[in-house]
């Protein structure tokens, strides 16, 4: 038996099993938004908060479809009763599930002794913000906060600035070389295996649209540049479901 040929027919037949196990609302609404956009990649599909609606995950984005296909919403959703904003609540699941995909060991850390909270930033070298951001960087940590960059080179893959990120992974000393990068030093040009540019697609899925990007770990974006006290409160104010190690 050769498993080339075997398992990527397995995987379809599974991706098929799964697409005709949907609910019929479901399989609507799916086919529904393949109609308006033919190439559109859906993450999910489930019932919404709003009755009579399905809301699916496209992106960095929930769009709410009618259970019988005629009518799509954009827009955010709230539960007036309790002034929640039900659609951010329902991508903060998604985008935590993303970024904690990534790996402690392909991203850049700095983090006091004993972490209380944790922030991953998606950050561009040159940004005048995150430059700003990182010059603070003793202050987050005494404040117990951990930051752990991601890489988004706000002008996309194979620029100038895709370079310097990949040239300070690839330091001897990574930690040194981002921080003297943040400081206006250009890094030894470098290359190897590094994670710039997938980082870069994952912050596109998650809706970054400018750098510094903050979220913390219960997947909420948290703001763009925050002070050291800013941030801290921030966490504060979002409960425990932002501790280092949730």
């Amino acid at each position: 038996m050769n498993l080339r040929y075997c398992l990527p027919l397995a995987f379809a037949a599974a991706a098929a099993f799964a697409q005709a196990a949907e609910k019929p609302e479901d399989a609507t609404a799916r086919a529904a938004l393949q109609q308006l956009v033919p190439q559109v990649k859906i993450d999910a599909i489930e019932a919404a908060p709003l009755p009579g609606y399905r809301q699916a995950i496209v992106g960095s984005q929930v769009v709410y479809v009618s259970d019988d296909g005629k009518y799509m919403l954009q827009g955010t959703l709230y539960d007036v009763q309790s002034k929640h904003d039900l659609t951010s609540s329902r991508l903060a699941v998604d985008h935590k599930r993303k970024v904690d995909a990534v790996p402690e060991s392909k991203r850049v850390v700095f983090a006091p002794a004993k972490p209380k909270y944790k922030v991953a930033v998606f950050t561009d070298l040159d940004c005048g913000y995150c430059r700003k951001l990182h010059s603070q960087i003793a202050e987050y940590n005494k404040l117990g906060i951990e930051v752990d960059y991601l890489f988004f080179p706000r002008t996309g893959l194979n620029s100038p600035s895709y370079d310097k990120a990949v040239s300070v992974w690839c330091a001897k000393d990574r930690n040194a070389a981002f921080t003297a990068a943040k400081a206006g030093k250009a890094p030894t040009p470098a290359k190897c295996d590094n994670p710039v540019a997938e980082e870069y697609k994952l912050g596109a899925q998650v809706g970054v649209d400018g750098t510094p990007s903050v979220f913390a770990p219960d997947g909420t974006r948290i703001g763009g540049y925050l002070s050291p006290t800013e941030m801290l409160a921030k966490l504060e104010n979002l409960g425990t479901a932002t501790l280092a190690g949730n």
